[in-house]
């Protein structure tokens, strides 16, 4: 599925979309920002922005999703990404299923607050599950990132500690390297539009 033709997945007030060549500037503000990137092992700089939106659209071509472009409209044309990715490092829970799949998301911090990453991330699950036929859809994310978890605890995500593992990418005894690993199957994921935002 080329990005280009993939139709947007919508809510009651986000769109999420391919990637545009003119959201290369806020992302890379977003990415730059420190306040954002607290949970992340360094900011980016504008040359890595565009080596990552380009691997988003090559991931979109791959697979038919990747992380979505957020618009909100009427007010933003861009606020960041929601979407699924697949893994590529070798930890105990990617070994098991094969694709292990995730959900997730970075917005900019003046659109936090809003419930828009439990919307978009609820709508990517049900992409996930209903379009895309997973059995399984993860989320993980540091032990210091508490307002993430609490997103995946809105979406009806389980937590078992002993899946908790150490990031291969990140550095050995860094403060980020320490993850906690959430989990949705189809068969206990429900679409509910009384589920807390």
């Amino acid at each position: 599925m080329q990005s280009e033709t993939f139709t947007p997945l919508q809510t009651e007030r986000l769109i999420l979309r391919p990637w545009r060549d003119a959201d290369v500037e806020p992302f890379a503000a977003l990415n730059a920002d420190p306040v954002v990137m607290e949970h992340f092992p360094a900011i980016q700089t504008r040359a890595e922005t565009e080596a990552v939106m380009t691997r988003i659209r090559e991931e979109m071509t791959k697979h038919g999703f990747s992380w979505f472009a957020v618009e909100v409209p009427d007010v933003a044309p861009f606020i960041g990404f929601i979407g699924l990715w697949a893994p590529n490092f070798d930890a105990p829970f990617t070994s098991i299923q094969d694709p292990i799949v995730e959900v997730g998301w970075r917005l900019a911090k003046e659109f936090w607050g809003k419930g828009y990453a439990t919307e978009g991330a609820r709508e990517c699950l049900r992409f996930g599950f209903e379009d895309l036929g997973l059995k399984e859809i993860v989320s993980f994310t540091t032990t210091t990132n508490t307002p993430s978890q609490k997103v995946m605890q809105r979406l009806g995500m389980t937590h078992d500690p002993a899946d908790d593992f150490d990031h291969p990418k990140v550095a050995k005894g860094h403060r980020l390297e320490r993850h906690v690993l959430y989990r949705m199957r189809r068969e206990n994921w429900q679409e509910g539009e009384d589920l807390p935002i």
